[in-house]
């Protein structure tokens, strides 16, 4: 009879038998943790093959001591192979610049410039000036839209607007180019797409009540403008011209008739109009009828009507010469060359006068005539101020 003996196994052996866990076999990662973990592995795979585009290559790093080179590139750094396989550089991302040169150069010279540089446009020769202006002085050429302006062909703003578009011709010849220069000899036509357009803008004339201000809307009051629409325009008006909304764009007042006086006020589209009335050179009449008492009880001495003719300044400037004449008892006809805000009131408060009433009856050769109060009407094609 055989007897086996089996041996124990030594005690030093270490057991391949994995470790039990305290709490229990690990659950296993759900699909979303799956994906996400996946993503990240595959984030990470491309980072350590190339830098992102936005990570500045050609700066320092914080650990390397200022003397130390700067270390190869990443992809430098691979071996043949590996480069022949890797990826290709995401576009945005370039090369760092080469070092300018330190070298220290002579005052005046041209600065350094860099393969990465833009281009600079070579400066080209200043614009040719017409045949005709090469040899006039530079005071007597004068800007087309000034020139235009002064003959009362159009505004400057018409003439900015109209010379781009080729609607000017100076001799005949076309003008495109804003800045334009031409003598005073030369002649200015405009197209007839010009004409027609300045024909589209009315001029609108109004009564206005007292209450209501010339320009901008102050402390509560209403401007003028609001009064044209429709329903306020006079049942007489002669223009044939139909109200339309297009009428009120850009209307503004010519000439300005404070808010407690009333009579004709002139709003228009039109710029050569608007020059004609409140230009610096104007000399249109504006004739008013004023209403006055005497602050002191005494009446008007022939010698303060006279200064009122000629004589008085305001602000320290002369007036220019005027017209002022009795009407009645208590009322003064004035007729003025020039507006400066409320003139009349103040030369009658410089003789000795109380305005009490003040009405705007004609500005040029355009009177007020019948037109009600608060209402408007267009100005005629046969009417001209001047």
């Amino acid at each position: 009879m055989v007897t086996l003996k089996l041996k124990k196994p030594p005690t030093t052996a270490r057991s391949t038998r994995a470790p039990v866990r305290a709490g229990g076999p690990k659950p296993r990662p759900t699909l979303a943790q799956a994906q996400a973990r996946s993503e990240r592995n595959q984030r990470s795979e491309r980072e350590a093959a190339w830098p992102p585009a936005h990570r500045d290559e050609r700066a320092p790093s914080a650990e390397r001591a200022p003397g130390q080179p700067q270390p190869a590139r990443r992809d430098d750094r691979l071996s043949g192979s590996d480069r022949a396989s890797a990826k290709p550089r995401p576009e945005g991302v370039w090369p760092p610049r080469p070092a300018r040169d330190a070298t220290p150069r002579p005052a005046g010279a041209a600065p350094q410039r860099h393969a990465h540089d833009k281009p600079r446009r070579a400066a080209g020769p200043p614009p040719q000036q017409p045949a005709e202006l090469r040899g006039a002085p530079e005071s007597t050429a004068m800007r087309l839209s000034k020139r235009m302006s002064e003959l009362g062909i159009a505004s400057r703003r018409e003439a900015d607007e109209w010379i781009p578009k080729g609607w000017v011709r100076v001799d005949g010849r076309v003008v495109s180019e804003l800045g334009s220069r031409v003598l005073p000899g030369q002649h200015i036509t405009i197209d007839a797409k010009a004409r027609f357009q300045q024909a589209q803008r009315v001029t609108v004339l109004l009564n206005k009540p007292i209450g209501w201000v010339s320009g901008q809307a102050e402390d509560g009051y209403e401007p003028a403008v609001v009064l044209v629409k429709a329903q306020t325009q006079w049942r007489e008006d002669a223009s044939g011209i139909r109200f339309l909304p297009e009428h009120l764009r850009g209307l503004a007042p010519a000439g300005r008739l404070d808010i407690d006086s009333t009579g004709l006020l002139v709003l228009t589209q039109d710029g050569r109009i608007a020059r004609q009335l409140i230009g610096e050179d104007s000399e249109v009449e504006k004739e008013y009828l004023v209403r006055v008492e005497p602050a002191a009880g005494e009446l008007l001495s022939p010698a303060s009507l006279a200064l009122l003719n000629h004589g008085l300044e305001l602000d320290g400037e002369a007036l220019k010469p005027a017209l002022v004449e009795w009407v009645n008892d208590d009322q003064l006809r004035f007729v003025l060359r020039e507006g400066k805000k409320r003139q009349i009131r103040r030369m009658c408060e410089a003789v000795g006068l109380k305005v009490t009433g003040l009405k705007r009856v004609r500005i040029g050769n355009v009177v007020l005539g019948d037109l009600p109060p608060g209402h408007w009407r267009y100005l005629r094609l046969d009417e001209r101020f001047v």
